[in-house]
């Protein structure tokens, strides 16, 4: 006689057999986990509307990124930028080139805080933004992003300036190499519709070290640097301009107080006698630069306002 086995079904498996209603609950269910992780991945990238600004932001949240249209750009000048107008000449000249297809380089700009740095790339933007200019903001830590951001501008008609301000990097950071790779270090060669522009307080970038000194071998009478610093100093090297900026003397800074008081609509007999406050104001800070020339000449004509009287 054969033996015949039953087996029994839980009751949810064996209700889901014959009740149709808890699978469809389930296939719903499933759906939403897959939605759920599908909003994890990483989306294509889309090109934003490139007539909608001469600026955009490289803006990155949940692991997407994605150019953010920047609609009111700083409206600042070249004629705005004083007493740094070998900077302005080296730097103008390079990205006439650039817009009129000529070969042109990436800009390294170093030196003084508040020396105009920032201020220059800005107003290049303003100069030229009419012959096809525009700027790509991009935050230190997105540099891992420029690859994506390269193969989005590939192609395009415009002329596009990549800014990094303020770069400089710590010890074990290794977002450098992405910027590295785009400078000069990758196989694929860079569209020739885009340059960086970067600035830094550092002239290679990164911190150096004395012992690093201690790497340093004599060969021949010849002095070589250890790897250490050799890595560091090839990142400023992909940059084929440096530009160096320096801490203004008096007469330079009261020259941009006087600039930017003008600008604000200060009147002359104000201006004739704020030169001691200026001085003062700049003694507080710790600097004579542009930037703090600016931050009095606001301060000037915004105390003015609030007091009621004219500026002029």
């Amino acid at each position: 006689m054969a033996l015949i086995r039953v087996r029994i079904l839980p009751r949810s498996i064996s209700a889901t057999m014959t009740n149709p209603l808890p699978l469809a609950r389930l296939l719903s269910r499933a759906e939403a986990v897959l939605e759920r992780f599908e909003a994890t991945l990483a989306a294509p990238l889309k090109e934003p509307d490139w007539t909608a600004a001469i600026a955009f932001r490289w803006r990155k949240s949940s692991g997407r990124g994605w150019l953010q249209a920047v609609p009111h750009p700083h409206p600042i000048r070249l004629a705005d930028l004083n007493n740094i107008d070998d900077q302005k000449a080296r730097i103008t000249l390079n990205t006439r080139q650039f817009v009129s297809g000529r070969p042109a380089n990436n800009v390294l700009l170093t030196g003084a805080r508040g020396s105009g740095k920032s201020s220059l790339v800005k107003a290049v933007l303003n100069e030229f933004s009419g012959r096809g200019l525009r700027l790509i903001e991009v935050d230190k830590d997105h540099l891992i992003d420029l690859p994506d951001i390269v193969d989005l501008l590939d192609g395009r008609p415009e002329r596009f300036l990549i800014f990094c301000d303020d770069l400089s990097f710590e010890a074990g950071e290794t977002s450098y190499k992405a910027l590295k790779s785009v400078l000069d270090g990758s196989i694929a060669a860079p569209p020739d519709n885009l340059l960086i522009y970067a600035t830094s307080n550092r002239r290679h970038l990164m911190p150096e070290y004395f012992s690093e000194n201690l790497e340093s071998k004599r060969v021949d009478d010849e002095i070589h640097p250890g790897e250490v610093s050799e890595e560091k100093i090839s990142l400023s090297e992909r940059f084929g301009l440096w530009i160096s900026f320096y801490p203004f003397s008096q007469d330079d800074y009261l020259n941009i107080v006087n600039h930017w008081l003008r600008h604000f609509g200060v009147s002359e007999k104000i201006i004739a006698g704020s030169e001691r406050d200026a001085l003062n104001w700049a003694l507080g800070r710790g600097s004579r630069s542009g930037r703090v020339a600016w931050q009095f000449a606001r301060d000037v004509a915004g105390r003015q306002k609030s007091d009621g009287k004219k500026v002029r």
